[in-house]
């Protein structure tokens, strides 16, 4: 701000870039969440490898994914490239998983989104009940610190760090009522 309180173009302008790439980075991030969800809610449905490279379209080619911590340091590791990230979905939907995953869903609370430029960082706290066709439930809390970079004018994911909060087994069978299939976006 200048010295009698106004603002210049320039710094309007720069003020409006920060505060549509806060927009944009919240919607990579919300659309990452949404994809990872079960049943994914993208329509038309979706096969798990179409998933993963939808996922994937919302990295950089050099982006890394990170699990950290005493719990997801083993669990999820450290997977650098788009390759690697690839790999890493692809472990996290099996074909042959059992008991298969029938409904994980994303709750993203506690943002903070702080742009430098062309680069950003992001830190959220996360939530997600995970059910399964035996009965079995889960519920996930993790805190979330990503990076973002800006390719060629659009924002992508150039690295996700994801720490465990917390894991707690639900009762068997708590959830009376879920969806086999989305039907939001038809």
């Amino acid at each position: 701000m200048s010295i009698d309180g106004k603002y210049t173009i320039e710094q309007l302008a720069q003020r409006l870039d920060i505060l549509e790439s806060e927009a944009a980075i919240r919607k990579v991030q919300s659309r990452y969440m949404l994809l990872c969800d079960t049943p994914c809610p993208v329509y038309p449905p979706v096969t798990d490898a179409e998933r993963i490279e939808m996922i994937l379209d919302l990295y950089t080619e050099d982006a890394v994914w990170e699990g950290v911590g005493d719990y997801y340091t083993g669990q999820f590791g450290r997977a650098e490239g788009k390759d690697a990230v690839r790999a890493h979905f692809n472990r996290f939907w099996p074909a042959d998983q059992n008991p298969r995953r029938i409904l994980n869903a994303h709750y993203l609370t506690s943002e903070n989104i702080t742009v430098e430029g062309d680069r950003a960082e992001g830190t959220w706290i996360h939530m997600q009940p995970w059910l399964y066709d035996d009965g079995t439930a889960l519920l996930r809390s993790s805190r979330l610190n990503n990076a973002f970079r800006r390719v060629d004018g659009e924002w992508k994911v150039s690295r996700t760090r994801t720490e465990n909060v917390f894991i707690a087994d639900l009762p068997d069978n708590f959830a009376e009522s879920y969806p086999e299939q989305s039907v939001l976006f038809r």
